[in-house]
């Protein structure tokens, strides 16, 4: 199955806990000079239009960042992120950052990224974006399963590595995949990185994976989750999103408590809007 296009999605709140999350971790990886890999097992289009026919379908970013950009009091933990934001992009007002977009624009030259997407028409636009870089020879894009590429991927030469493991989770099996995957991704690589975004439903696949993946690392990892709305009624619908990091850095779960409480009443949609933060940092 492959009818999730992110094109309708871009800019929402899970954006922009997903982003926030993936720029805090890159800059720390940033503070050493040795070179990172970032490995995206599902990087989509990596930049989006919000004024084209998907975005405006759905109208997602207009309660995400277009509410950041439009603040004119933002809370200080914020402004790093919409900097980044802004500075990544060719027309802010107009367009959005995918994963690897972000990624590409905060990997200085010693930084290589390799990007699986296995939609075909998606990887195309994803090959023609990351041809516009600056440094167009850092990316690498593959046309195919993100999840069996990233172990293909495992060990990286320079023995650091970001991976962030996004699925659209369309199907009820992607969640146990997610699992087994990193469960096979830490014997081969067990220092790395790994970033988990999954969606807050309620469905119960989605409501143990965290569970699940606390079971593979128990003592070092930070869990994020931004809730911006009570659930649905007939449960359906996203009504929140979380991210589950192993191996985090240890400055990860400071900048988290400075920054979701502002993100959360920013984002809001209703009163039941709320952020979970848990970690455990050996």
């Amino acid at each position: 199955m492959l009818s999730y296009r992110h094109a309708f999605h871009a800019g929402n709140h899970a954006d922009i806990l997903k982003h926030y999350c993936l720029m805090a971790v890159l800059e720390y990886f940033k503070l050493k000079d040795k070179p990172y890999c970032y490995i995206d097992t599902h990087a989509g289009a990596g930049l989006y239009n919000l004024i084209s026919d998907e975005a405006q379908k759905v109208g997602e970013y207009r309660e995400g960042i277009s509410r950041i950009l439009a603040a004119t009091d933002l809370d200080s933990s914020l402004i790093p992120f919409r900097h980044a934001v802004t500075a990544c992009l060719p027309d802010a007002e107009n367009h959005y950052c995918g994963s690897p977009w972000l990624a590409q624009a905060l990997a200085r030259e010693q930084d290589r990224l390799r990007l699986f997407e296995l939609h075909p028409a998606d990887a195309e636009l994803l090959r023609n974006n990351m041809r516009n870089i600056k440094q167009p020879n850092r990316a690498q894009v593959f046309c195919d399963d993100g999840f069996k590429g990233l172990l293909s991927m495992l060990p990286p030469p320079s023995r650091r590595a970001v991976v962030l493991i996004d699925p659209p989770y369309e199907l009820k099996q992607d969640y146990q995949q997610v699992v087994d995957t990193l469960k096979a991704a830490l014997k081969k690589f067990s220092s790395g990185c790994y970033m988990v975004w999954y969606p807050c439903l309620s469905r119960a696949e989605s409501q143990k994976l965290p569970q699940n993946l606390q079971k593979l690392v128990p003592d070092n990892f930070v869990q994020a989750e931004l809730h911006v709305h009570a659930p649905r009624p007939d449960g359906f619908g996203m009504h929140g999103s979380g991210i589950f990091i192993i191996n985090p850095p240890y400055t990860l779960p400071q900048l988290l408590a400075e920054a979701l409480p502002p993100m959360t009443r920013l984002l809001a949609q209703d009163d039941s809007a709320h952020f979970v933060l848990h970690s455990e940092i050996n």
